[in-house]
């Protein structure tokens, strides 16, 4: 999903208040974290991802290889967070600026 500029502003804005909600530790990207992820994306649409040090998987990798499994678009990575976004399909609670 291609987000313009304003709502990737928007997103970046709302996602500052967040905690992490998935930690993703040594095992790295497993088919259970994306399984969680994806899930966390239907309850939340907007969620942190953070990147432990002992994480096999880099921050730019695990953005985009969460992306392209869960059907996110990546918002943002900053340091070893990372802010993910999928819209709900039936019952969207964040409403995009145009």
């Amino acid at each position: 999903m291609q987000l313009s500029g304003k709502a990737i502003r928007y997103l970046r804005s709302l996602g500052h208040a967040l905690e992490p909600v998935v930690h993703i530790g040594k095992e790295g990207a497993t088919r259970g974290v994306t399984h969680a992820i994806g899930k966390a994306l239907t309850d939340h649409e907007l969620i942190k991802v953070r990147i432990l040090l002992e994480s096999p998987i880099g921050p730019r990798d695990a953005g985009d290889y969460f992306a392209i499994n869960t059907g996110a678009t990546l918002v943002q990575i900053l340091g070893r967070t990372l802010l993910l976004y999928r819209r709900h399909p039936e019952e969207p609670k964040i409403v995009l600026p145009a």
